[in-house]
């Protein structure tokens, strides 16, 4: 008999909105359904792999915010089991942000108060969040989504996202050729076996007491891990005070705020625009940029993996309208109070 069971989110939750919040969500072996506003997934669990239905209400409806999540898996699944997907689903949908602190962002970007955003999704695991920051790396969208799926199909178990150990004795020829990860092949192997190998300790890295400037420079000396990668992987921590600055950072600067000059230049002033956000920065930008890409997509909770797996391209974006919505000028965002 199949397992059901519930999750008591945040008093503030809403799944169509929190979860459709961060590209991760259409990144294999996730699938969001827009029609039932259903998030489905496979975790590879204690006794082999499950795939789990997450849904907040009657399917296809408008959940209240707070109503209990309920997860259906495709068979029975042990108590150790259901503790370990619950735990895993909630790191992924990051419940384990409640509604202070999403509050506490409101009241540094106000903007962001009556949709209510403040969380971004994230992968059930860090080690799945660093492998899909090097597959997003040097690369357009479309070729992100193909190598994820491709992990999946070739070296998860039954269509999970691969373990650190399968990975790490994963042959390069293997990553390259039926993967597709090209250059990232032996990077993708190292990392995970530093995984393996308890290298990486997502304990110190996400601990309070562990200063950023030093998360920072032990992600940068992973292999393939750059500036870039590495303050992603901080906002995936739930670090948000670094901004993980590229390609996508100078066509905004450009496209929605009008700055002008060399790559430097831009670079600069978009750092300087969102540093008086403080340890809420990252969600300030990422929802500016988010904004954009629901004006050439639509909301984020009616997407569809395979039609966005082209749309999100450099030449596809040049063509975007900005968003229309007021912006808080550079310099005079309200001073961080959380």
């Amino acid at each position: 008999m199949a397992s059901r069971f519930q999750i008591a989110p945040p008093s503030d939750y809403v799944l169509s909105r929190d979860a459709c919040s961060y590209g991760y969500f259409l990144l294999a072996p996730n699938h969001w359904d827009p029609d039932a506003r259903a998030l489905s997934r496979v975790l590879d669990l204690e006794a082999g792999p499950s795939v789990l239905r997450i849904t907040q209400g009657a399917e296809g409806g408008r959940a209240s915010p707070g109503t209990p999540l309920t997860v259906r898996a495709d068979r029975t699944l042990s108590r150790a089991e259901r503790t370990e997907a619950s735990g895993q689903i909630s790191r992924m949908l990051r419940l384990d942000e409640d509604h202070t602190v999403v509050r506490g962002f409101h009241r540094v970007d106000p903007r962001w108060r009556r949709s209510g955003r403040g969380r971004l999704f994230r992968s059930p695991t860090l080690f799945e969040d660093v492998i899909k920051t090097v597959t997003s790396c040097n690369v357009q969208w479309p070729s992100t989504v193909h190598m994820n799926i491709r992990l999946c199909d070739v070296l998860g178990r039954g269509g999970a996202f691969p373990t650190p150990k399968r990975l790490s004795r994963a042959r390069a020829s293997t990553l390259r050729a039926r993967c597709r990860v090209g250059y990232r092949d032996q990077r993708i192997i190292d990392l995970s076996r530093l995984f393996v190998t308890g290298e990486i300790d997502e304990a110190w890295l996400a601990s309070p007491s562990t200063a950023d400037d030093d998360v920072f420079v032990f992600l940068k000396g992973l292999p393939g891990i750059g500036p870039y990668a590495a303050a992603n992987i901080m906002q995936l921590l739930g670090r948000y005070a670094r901004l993980p600055l590229d390609t996508e950072s100078l066509r905004h600067g450009r496209t929605v705020m009008g700055i002008e000059g060399a790559d430097a230049t831009v670079m600069r002033r978009v750092h300087e625009h969102f540093a008086p956000f403080g340890s809420h920065a990252f969600r300030s930008y990422w929802f500016e940029l988010w904004e954009f890409y629901e004006a050439k997509a639509g909301p984020s909770e009616t997407w569809r993996a395979r039609e966005l797996a082209s749309a999100f391209t450099a030449s596809n974006l040049k063509s975007v309208k900005a968003p229309k919505r007021p912006r808080t000028a550079p310099g005079r965002a309200a001073a961080p109070r959380s």
